[in-house]
């Protein structure tokens, strides 16, 4: 069974070595050693279908929306925020730290200390094809930036080291699926879904076209569903686990 490959100890090395670029911050070029690393990690797990998005951030401005978000819309109504969903309940702002001088650790300190610059931001994905519906596909992603001047090794290398223990072993030669099946780290998550947001702009026209013509290749296969990792370790304001970043040997 796939789900007897999974192994904790490479999970835990995985987020060791995404903590060596500290907290991943976008634009900045902690974030893009991130990005060579776990592009070359995919490859090394035997995920040859390894591509990059390019986009730039920040991104246009959207047209503004005829109705303000956070209107209500009928007598009792509950605003609703971005997309439709509606807030309930005490909500208090949840900001990252973005003053150094909290963070105690001087390492920590210096290796987060670069500010994001330049507009052009990329991230990786990897693909495992399927054998029968190549034209159809999952998504499994996590985000691989974080912010606060810490190592971001819950949010979000956790999520990350999942997919990336997952592509390793959907990779495996002996491994075949009917569906598609691809592996995605955004980044920007932080500054506002932005990766997510330009892949679809990007990406979303090319659903389930055959390229070239005959070719039996599918460059974007058809959406069925996504599934995305975060804080997989102290979600809901509890360790679930004892381990925590660093008491494993760094990767070699």
């Amino acid at each position: 069974m796939l789900v007897e490959r999974l192994d904790l100890e490479r999970y835990r090395t995985t987020i060791n070595g995404l903590t060596q670029f500290g907290d991943r911050r976008q634009g900045t070029d902690r974030n893009r050693a991130a990005v060579d690393w776990i592009e070359a990690q995919l490859k090394s797990y035997g995920c040859t279908n390894t591509e990059r998005l390019t986009y730039i951030y920040p991104p246009p401005p959207p047209p503004a929306p005829t109705v303000p978000v956070g209107t209500p819309r009928g007598p009792g109504d509950v605003p609703r925020m971005v997309g439709g969903v509606r807030q309930r309940g005490s909500v208090t702002a949840a900001a990252p730290n973005v003053d150094p001088d909290i963070q105690p650790d001087a390492r920590l300190r210096a290796l987060n200390m670069q500010e994001p610059s330049g507009n052009e931001r990329q991230e990786v994905y990897c693909t495992k094809i399927g054998m029968t519906r190549p034209d159809e596909m999952y998504i499994v992603s996590a985000h691989m930036d974080g912010r606060g001047f810490g190592e971001a090794a819950n949010d979000d290398g956790s999520g990350t080291a999942l997919v990336m223990e997952l592509a390793r072993i959907f990779s495996a030669a002996d491994v075949q699926t009917e569906r598609s099946n691809r592996f995605i780290l955004w980044n920007n998550e932080e500054t506002g879904l932005n990766g997510a947001r330009v892949y679809v702009e990007q990406r979303s026209a090319l659903q389930g076209k055959e390229e070239p013509a005959g070719s039996g290749r599918y460059p974007e296969p058809k959406w069925l569903g996504m599934i995305q990792h975060d804080m997989m370790l102290f979600d809901h304001g509890a360790p679930t686990a004892q381990w925590r970043p660093n008491s494993a040997p760094k990767p070699t």
